[in-house]
């Protein structure tokens, strides 16, 4: 029994095939960790999230902020965007199946025996291990209770409040957590949000840093497997922490972990989010006019 976390998918589902037979991956003995935004911007959302829900019991999933976004589409599909690449899911007759089974999934997975987190963005530095879990447990449940779900829903969106307070409540509580888990790239070492800087490591704006890269983190005991940031390639510079994603959407790779190993396999992607040919492609004959 092998257990492999992979990055981002975003409707890709060509490359994480490609690493999967890379692994022989077997649903009856092996499991796969996701770090979320499985859907959106690539070619097959729809056939990402039938396959994945064919797998569920061999699945460990947390959510990301695409995931969310579709799950509020769902609910109101005045909240697509040009960009999206949803609309199929939606308009699917599996559709109500998919997205109860998607809202039924964490926005953190620990696992005890492996001292491992799995998350999509990252934990805030100043939230220990703990006071994660109760957080991230928080917004599940909104999530899981029919009367919580829309309301937060429609509250989950912006970039305020830019800091966690213990004091908060209601839905701006929630959209602060979720930013956390699935939005976090910069932030002070007490935890304020940059949400608008997405470029690599030394892009910080002045003040801030990594989340992962705080001295003061309560969680640097803790291994931590996260995506969201294309921008790092799957590059990390801190001792425990897997960065997956590498940008496979985005003409990148789609990356797959060996949980226990530590051994990596990539498999390169095109910019539409397909497995890349082996060879160079032909040139095009020139046409005349």
């Amino acid at each position: 029994m092998a257990t492999y976390a992979v990055g981002d998918l975003q409707g890709c589902l060509e490359p994480l095939q490609c690493l999967l037979e890379q692994v022989a991956f077997d649903p009856a003995k092996d499991r796969l960790w996701l770090v979320g935004d499985l859907v959106n911007r690539g070619p097959q959302s729809l056939e990402t999230l039938r396959y994945l829900y064919s797998i569920r019991d061999s699945l460990v999933c947390v959510l990301g902020n695409h995931d969310l976004h579709l799950l509020a589409a769902w609910r109101n599909i005045e909240r697509l965007k040009k960009s999206d690449t949803l609309k199929e899911i939606l308009s699917a007759a599996d559709c109500e199946e998919l997205l109860q089974w998607l809202r039924q999934q964490k926005l953190m997975h620990y696992d005890e025996t492996r001292n491992i987190a799995l998350v999509h963005a990252g934990i805030a530095p100043q939230w220990s291990l703990k006071k994660a879990l109760k957080c991230a447990a928080e917004v599940e449940t909104a999530l899981q209770d029919d009367s919580l779900f829309e309301p937060f829903l429609d509250g989950m969106y912006g970039n305020d409040p830019a800091k966690w307070d213990s004091e908060l409540k209601g839905v701006t509580r929630l959209r602060v957590i979720t930013n956390y888990f699935t939005r976090m790239r910069f932030c002070t070492s007490d935890g304020k949000l940059d949400l608008k800087s997405k470029e690599g490591l030394d892009t910080a704006p002045p003040g801030y840093a990594p989340w992962f890269n705080h001295k003061e983190r309560k969680t640097r005991e803790l291994k931590i497997i996260f995506g969201h940031w294309a921008a790092l390639e799957g590059h990390c510079n801190e001792p425990g922490i897997f960065a997956l994603d590498s940008g496979c959407v985005w003409g990148g790779a789609m990356t797959l972990l060996n949980v226990d190993t530590g051994v990596r396999l990539t498999c390169n992607c095109n910019a539409q989010g397909h497995t890349a040919p082996l060879f160079p492609a032909p040139l095009p004959a020139p046409t005349t006019r």
